[in-house]
């Protein structure tokens, strides 16, 4: 299914304190979750890999990584490296040798930015960062939080429904007990899983409602008017759902699309969430079965 958005965005500027000292070198978008290769196996791959794979694979090709200052591990990562090739050819890691080729065949045929996001002010900021990247609709796809669906229905969902409702912003949501730490959608459903949104509000001690945003978006490039002019929120910093609350008032159409029951999102936020989604990557793709 062709869509006509071509271009992510994937902020991974983040300072990760909740999960240091392991994050104080290594960013934690770099942090391991399992993931099913081509070859069937099941192993262990940077997160923000396995974001750019499975966006690869969907049909993007054309990316831009919003990094913060100490990040160079992640441009590290993105850069072909045949030395290291060579070396695990000469140890007879064919395997390895495999997977790695085949990333790298996709970063050769991607087209690869990396923008600078100097000081952490939040990720409102960091979309912003990517303006010169973007003169049409986008995606955005944060880069501690990664998505497993059967056929990748949950991009399949929020492309078709940005471009068949007219929407400037479409948001994934998913229904969760404590909403009071995420960014949080009052709206009205207008078919199953999917809503209007009326309002948007960050962190709030009273939510509206349970349905708490998700870290992927499709924006138009209004997005950044509304950045533009939207001041410091929570935590002193600019807060994207104050910008995509901006678009609201200014009249335009934001549409939210819910995760279906059956997906599964996994988060490196803190250390707790991080240890679920090893787990839960590892049942998801049949760790057991191979390991065990």
């Amino acid at each position: 299914m062709a869509f006509t958005v071509r271009k992510a965005v994937i902020p991974a500027a983040g300072l990760g304190t909740r999960l240091l000292p392991a994050t104080k070198e290594m960013p934690k978008e770099m942090l391991p979750i399992f993931v099913r290769c081509g070859d069937g196996r099941i192993r262990l791959k940077p997160m923000l890999q396995a974001i750019f794979e499975q966006l690869y694979d969907f049909g993007f090709r054309e990316f831009c990584f919003v990094v913060g200052r100490g990040k160079r591990a992640i441009e590290d990562h993105f850069t072909p490296d045949r030395e290291f090739l060579n070396f695990l050819r000469e140890k007879r890691k064919d395997d390895a040798v495999n997977d790695l080729e085949a990333f790298y065949e996709k970063i050769n045929s991607s087209s690869i930015v990396f923008i600078n996001q100097p000081e952490p002010h939040g990720f409102g900021d960091a979309i912003l960062k990517a303006k010169p990247f973007v003169k049409e609709p986008f995606l955005v796809h944060a880069g501690d939080t990664y998505i497993i669906s059967r056929n990748l229905s949950h991009l399949v969902r929020l492309m078709r429904h940005y471009e068949g409702l007219k929407a400037k912003a479409t948001l994934l949501i998913q229904e969760v007990e404590d909403p009071r730490q995420y960014g949080v959608v009052e709206g009205v459903e207008v078919e199953e899983g999917v809503y209007r949104v009326k309002r948007v509000v960050e962190k709030p001690e009273k939510p509206p409602s349970r349905l708490a945003i998700m870290p992927l978006y499709v924006f138009a490039e209004t997005i950044f008017d509304a950045l533009e002019v939207t001041p410091t929120g929570v935590g002193g910093e600019v807060q994207l759902t104050d910008g995509i609350q901006k678009l609201i008032d200014w009249g335009f159409n934001v549409v939210a699309v819910k995760l279906a029951a059956e997906d599964i999102r996994l988060d490196i936020g803190s250390p707790k969430t991080c240890w679920d989604a090893l787990r839960l990557s590892y049942k998801a793709f049949g760790g057991e079965e191979q390991y065990e």
